[in-house]
């Protein structure tokens, strides 16, 4: 089995039988991560170049890290050092580093719809990193990963997630996977950072934290992004932590054994508590691990791949 289209720019479309050979995949590699030295032939000759438009730390160094452990050659470029600054375009900027003769672009841009506009124009194979508040599908795959690991299955899994829906390209990408995954998701924020009809994408709505708490098998929290606060979209931090914070308290009153997420970065203190990020709910550092799992499963098969991990035979 293959996937079926030559990009990933968002998980709507992949069915449950390419999700899970993506997380099947990312589980082979996560061997090869823990080898004395992580490295495959696997993607030797292939060139790839990370376009970053917007700041990022996790998602770009694991993106690195993939390529590296799959011996591709890679190229990363940042707008602050580039011909973006002089007046250049998008299109402009990808067709001439494509005349270079690379094979593959992953993209980080603050505007929705940049990555399938790329993939429009380009012959590329093109992977989205994140774009503005539409999707961010290999952090959804990541936390399918997380999640699958730590119970073993995903269909009829309750997990609720917390904080910014309106904004955030994680909670859409993550509503998307989980639904074709047979999981049942739930959201829960304050009304000015929920979509309008929030429901017609299948989801449950919680008012109170306590009730999604209570319902949920995982809490996915999302970063508060301060940025938005100069809006006011929510009257202050410290109100939101009063109503929405996953704290020690919360956890403890929920009587359940709810596993823990967060996509990164984290404000401490206010979405999340410390003594939660870093105790025994958390899988958060897991998540990260698996990042670098996930994305090496993503650039092997999108370059073409079999099933069969051609390559990941110790070298």
């Amino acid at each position: 089995m293959q996937l079926q289209s030559r990009h990933l720019i968002d998980l709507e479309g992949l069915t449950e039988g390419e999700i899970t050979l993506i997380l099947d995949t990312a589980s082979s590699f996560k061997e090869v991560l823990e080898r004395p030295i992580p490295k495959v032939p696997t993607l030797r000759g292939k060139t790839i170049v990370n376009l970053f438009f917007e700041p990022s730390t996790r998602t770009r160094i694991s993106f690195e890290l993939a390529e590296k452990r799959l011996s591709a050659d890679s190229v990363n470029f940042t707008s602050a050092s580039s011909s973006v600054l002089k007046g250049e375009t998008l299109k402009d900027t990808a067709r001439n580093i494509e005349a270079m003769k690379i094979d593959m672009v992953v993209i980080r841009h603050a505007a929705a719809g940049a990555p399938l506009f790329l993939s429009q124009c380009l012959s590329s194979v093109i992977i989205n990193a994140g774009d503005g508040a539409h999707a961010h599908p290999t952090q959804a795959l990541l936390d399918l990963l997380t999640l699958r690991e730590r119970f073993g299955f995903l269909s009829g899994l309750k997990v609720a997630i917390v904080g910014d829906i309106e904004h955030s390209r994680v909670a859409r990408s993550n509503i998307h996977g989980l639904a074709v995954m047979g999981a049942k998701v739930g959201v829960c924020g304050p009304a000015t950072l929920m979509p309008r009809e929030v429901e017609r994408l299948g989801v449950t709505v919680y008012p109170r934290i306590e009730d999604a708490l209570a319902e949920a098998d995982a809490v996915n929290v999302l970063r508060i992004q301060l940025e938005r606060q100069k809006k006011g979209l929510f009257p202050t931090v410290r109100e939101y932590r009063n109503l929405f914070g996953i704290t020690r308290r919360r956890l403890d009153e929920a009587k359940r054994d709810v596993v823990i997420m967060h996509p990164g970065p984290m404000n401490r203190g206010i979405e999340i508590d410390s003594d939660v990020a870093d105790g025994s709910h958390s899988v958060i550092l897991q998540q990260v691990t698996n990042g670098v799992a996930v994305r090496m499963s993503v650039l092997y098969l999108l370059a073409g791949a079999r099933t069969k991990l051609e390559g990941v035979e110790q070298e």
